[in-house]
């Protein structure tokens, strides 16, 4: 393996290119658990059918674990978007579809959406009444078994050279209520400070899938706890304001 083409850098991984392969290095830091976790959701999602870069290996180099995929030469549609503003709506668009294109999928063996946020809101340090009610909100949610990607956001997708969307970081992935994910993307677009973007994922996401915008919104409290468990200071005020809404949108 070459770690020398770095594609992609954050706090405890960095993903490098080798020729036609992508290898995704951890920090000695991160959980052996999470690692081979990440890789049994990939090999779970390759078989649905989801355009994703094929997992060809888990490994050890020099003490440090690592995963290896096929390299999808294009752009994210994170940078097309930057790149390009004229074309957002376009591909804000493109984006909600393959959204939900992902969510016409199921896939059984994948953890429970209700049971992570359960446990993330257990884990959030909320004080015990906020928690409590936080667990009775997501009780009361429907139940579903669709696939949701649990990080959607325009990094992760990857426009190849030929136009194909291939979708990438599956760490966070669950099965369960679309509307939960849909949520999750709309306080991604928030929180990368793209209020616009939010608003108009979000109205695209409603008319598209025909749910009610008020629905999503309903997830925005759980969703918002459950990110809290991140540890980023600099996000947990933003974050409570929408802890704090249990009922009810303006």
């Amino acid at each position: 393996m070459k770690f020398d083409k770095v594609i992609a850098a954050r706090n405890n991984k960095t993903v490098y290119r080798d020729g036609d392969r992508c290898i995704k290095a951890f920090d000695v830091s991160f959980s052996k658990a999470d690692i081979l976790n990440e890789a049994l959701n990939m090999a779970r999602i390759e078989q649905t059918g989801i355009k994703v870069p094929r997992l060809l290996e888990v490994t050890t180099a020099d003490g440090q674990w690592a995963s290896i995929y096929e390299y999808i030469s294009g752009r994210t549609m994170a940078q097309l978007m930057s790149e390009n503003p004229e074309k957002k709506s376009q591909y804000l668009e493109q984006f909600v579809e393959i959204q939900l294109d992902v969510q016409a999928h199921t896939c059984p063996m994948l953890n429970q959406l209700k049971d992570k946020m359960q446990r993330k809101i257990s884990q959030s340090n909320l004080d015990a009444t906020t928690r409590y009610d936080l667990h009775v909100r997501l009780d009361g949610m429907p139940t579903h078994n669709k696939i949701c990607h649990g990080d959607f956001n325009p990094s992760n997708i990857i426009i190849s050279d030929d136009g194909t969307p291939y979708i990438i970081d599956w760490s966070h992935v669950t099965q369960g209520n679309a509307s939960a994910d849909a949520a999750r993307t709309y306080l991604l677009f928030w929180l990368d400070g793209d209020i616009d973007g939010a608003e108009a994922y979000l109205n695209l996401f409603a008319q598209k899938s025909d749910t009610a915008k008020q629905y999503i919104q309903q997830w925005m409290p759980i969703v918002s706890a459950s990110h809290l468990c991140k540890g980023n200071e600099e996000e947990r005020e933003f974050l409570m304001r929408w802890i704090n809404v249990m009922e009810g949108w303006q």
